[in-house]
């Protein structure tokens, strides 16, 4: 089979298409033609060496959809046929970017008959990172009001969608008019562009000068001082990815606010995660929305361009 693999970190260019033996099931595993797989920001990290020594040759992609081909001794979730969708592997495990991949059972969940593979394939890990965020983290409920930063990316297309089926208000940053417009379709009630000097004013008055009860961010040291600014008294402030810039705590103090930190790594059964995604995938509530697609020769251009943005929603490779 083929699959995308790097043999030594660097830049895009050191992903490579390459012929490897299919996979065999563990007792606990089962094996799937993937149709399609993730490209996310973080597999570039992992493949630069920015996230650490990643055991080479390795194979790029944390999330995928596909068809189950073989099942391991141990499991019976799942049969020969079944479509499913997975989140959560990467550099340890071997990633997602191949023909086919092993998947501990765990790791997957089927994919409703109505939702191609494609959304599927996009829609693992930056779900199961947003519904984390919010509800598991932040305890989103009916009525609150939440910022949630980059609209249009990844995470934030979808976190824009699981907070409106909550019943929140959704205020939205994203970088164009164009992406507002598209953003609103998803379910924000306000769209904003996060190069405003004004932001911060824009957010208080779409909420009457009260703030919000939730922030998902990702790029602190950017949005910190916003954040605490905007947040009202006893609310919640999630990243999922960057670091934390030097602050003196006194809106932590004075407002009351919980300042929490997250990483899907850290959750590794997924199963009840995706099967919560399925149900409103089901509904009609959610989706991903697939930007571009690749085949495996061009996964450094995929690699590239995810860092670039300017589009709304995920870019996928297609074995």
């Amino acid at each position: 089979m083929r699959v995308v693999r790097y043999h030594e970190h660097g830049g895009p260019d050191v992903l490579q298409v390459d012929e490897v033996e299919r996979p065999s099931p563990d007792g606990d595993e089962v094996v799937v033609e993937i149709r399609a797989a993730s490209v996310n920001p973080v597999d570039t990290m992992f493949r630069s060496g920015e996230y650490g020594d990643v055991n080479v040759p390795a194979i790029p992609g944390g999330d995928g959809a596909g068809t189950v081909v073989e099942v391991g001794a141990d499991v019976d979730a799942f049969d020969v046929g079944d479509r499913v969708f997975a989140s959560g592997m990467g550099h340890a495990e071997g990633g997602t970017t191949a023909e086919y991949v092993a998947f501990p059972a765990m790791k997957l969940a089927r994919l409703p008959e109505g939702v191609p593979f494609e959304v599927g394939g996009a829609i693992g890990n930056v779900g199961a990172t947003a519904w984390t965020a919010l509800e598991r983290i932040a305890g989103i409920d009916a009525g609150d009001r939440v910022l949630i930063h980059g609209g249009a990316g990844g995470v934030g297309h979808v976190a824009v969608q699981l907070a409106a089926s909550a019943g929140a208000a959704v205020i939205a940053t994203v970088g164009s008019d164009d992406l507002g417009d598209r953003v609103r379709e998803l379910g924000a009630t306000t769209v904003l562009n996060y190069d405003s000097d004004t932001l911060a004013a824009d957010v208080l008055d779409a909420t009457d000068g009260s703030g919000v009860e939730i922030v998902l961010d990702h790029m602190l040291e950017e949005y910190l001082e916003l954040d605490f600014e905007v947040v009202a008294p006893g609310g919640h402030i999630v990243t999922t990815m960057g670091g934390v810039p030097a602050t003196d705590g006194a809106p932590l103090r004075n407002k009351e606010v919980t300042l929490r930190g997250m990483s899907l790594g850290n959750r590794a059964e997924r199963r009840d995660i995706l099967q919560r995604l399925c149900r409103l995938m089901e509904r009609g509530e959610l989706t991903a929305v697939v930007a571009d697609s690749y085949d495996l020769e061009d996964a450094g251009r995929a690699h590239r361009d995810v860092l670039e943005g300017g589009s709304l929603g995920k870019l996928i490779v297609t074995p």
